[in-house]
């Protein structure tokens, strides 16, 4: 039997993502009472314009004092889709402890202070959701929290951010340079007037941290990512990467170590095989890997960004908070019982793809590669081309530590025959 009286929810945020959750609350108002078992009531919106005009909305609804409204005692969920660190941090906190639960899609909060958040859901007997904040539409939070409980992953590999993959894709499938595709993607919509969060890999990194956290039930912050934007990457390592069967992404990577003693997790660009599902993924698209000791690999594929999708990943947890309010019950919350370490960024291990300007005379590449036996890094292949006197030396590495590789290049700055490091791409999904 249907519950009359209605679960009421404020929404923090009314721009393009949280103006889709009103409207999607209201014209499918019937459907969600009936998937959840009682209506949901938006009971209030907060904005910093309240001036704006907001189709769908009644105006009364609309209040500037956001600190008031998740204090009001009679709410039942709060949605925060506000994003930053404050006043979302002090809002989430203030929510529970007046007793709603909250359905956030604030990754860069979850990723600075996720466990705090958590034990502040805990301490009040109340829900912390959050699918929206790693790729958009995806399901992917759920999916670790719940689905994969009982097994063990040990790593995620994937493409958390559309702006970037856009950029990329274009740069790889028309030539165009970095700027030119950042121009369109930004006339497109795609990037920010300020894009540096995106193409910088902030954005990426504070997904990876969520993901390796639920991935691997340990702590993991923003500040324990390594992160490298692919402001760098040029059309010239497209060449390259083309020249080995392979395209350019930004990735995230979590990665468990394979003692199980520890985790890392990196944001930076990589070249991967033509043939890797990953290397398709295009336009503004998100896709993750997760590998798992007993499912195997599995890939979720979809919108990673923008008002619908994000909006649809809010409102599914919206129906599961609700559902739990109605039993009494909360969902499965954090879970760090492992509390594995994480390691530094030289500690990972991959492939490398540098390429070198040197001098073109004999004896170069055997200087080149005696370096790279003096810090332990095993050379794969080696192509050199060049033309009076100067020339171009395409090394690409077995699998090494970062640490290695980056002791190999600062002595291969010191040879008289190497002119300059042109460029360095790690090799992934291989």
């Amino acid at each position: 039997m249907m519950r009359t009286r209605p679960l009421k929810v404020a929404l923090l945020g009314c721009g393009v993502v949280g103006s889709e959750v009103a409207r999607i609350m209201t014209t499918h108002a019937a459907d969600l009472a009936a998937r959840i078992g009682a209506p949901v009531e938006l009971a209030g919106v907060a904005v910093r314009r309240p001036s704006k005009v907001r189709e769908g909305i009644d105006p009364a609804l609309v209040t500037t004092d956001a600190t008031a409204l998740v204090k009001r005692g009679d709410i039942d969920v709060v949605i925060e889709v506000i994003g930053g660190i404050e006043p979302a941090r002090t809002l989430i906190t203030t929510a529970f402890e007046h007793g709603a639960s909250v359905v956030s899609a604030n990754k860069a909060l979850l990723a600075q202070d996720g466990a705090a958040l958590h034990a502040a859901a805990v301490e009040h007997g109340r829900d912390l959701y959050y699918e929206a904040a790693v790729a958009g539409a995806i399901p992917l939070v759920r999916p670790l929290r719940e689905s994969l409980a009982g097994d063990k992953v040990n790593r995620v590999l994937g493409i958390v951010n559309g702006t970037t993959n856009f950029i990329l894709d274009k740069m790889d499938t028309t030539g165009a340079g970095y700027q030119e595709a950042l121009d369109e993607a930004t006339a497109l919509g795609y990037a920010e007037a300020d894009p540096t969060a995106d193409v910088e890999g902030f954005d990426a990194a504070a997904k990876a941290a969520i993901l390796a956290g639920i991935a691997f039930h340990t702590r993991v912050r923003l500040d324990d990512v390594y992160r490298e934007g692919m402001t760098e990457v040029t059309a010239a390592d497209f060449a390259s990467a083309k020249e080995m069967g392979c395209t350019i992404k930004l990735l995230a990577i979590c990665e468990r170590a394979a003692d199980g003693g520890s985790v890392t997790a990196r944001v930076h660009p990589a070249m991967i095989p033509l043939e890797h599902p990953l290397a398709s993924v295009r336009g503004a698209y998100n896709a993750v890997f997760v590998e798992a000791e007993a499912a195997g690999q599995l890939m979720f594929y979809g919108p990673g960004a923008g008002g619908s999708p994000t909006a649809s990943a809010v409102l599914g947890d919206l129906v599961a908070v609700c559902r739990n309010r109605l039993n009494g019950a909360t969902g499965p919350g954090d879970s760090a019982y492992t509390q594995l370490p994480v390691s530094p960024m030289g500690d990972s291990v991959t492939r490398y793809h540098i390429s070198l300007d040197v001098a073109d005379k004999p004896g170069v590449l055997a200087q080149v590669a005696t370096v790279f036996a003096e810090h332990g890094v095993s050379i794969d292949t080696v192509r050199q081309s060049g033309k009076d006197g100067e020339a171009s030396l395409v090394v690409v590495t077995h699998r090494a530590a970062d640490a290695a590789l980056t002791g190999t290049v600062d002595a291969l700055r010191q040879l008289d025959t190497v002119r300059g490091v042109a460029s360095i791409m790690r090799v992934e999904g291989e």
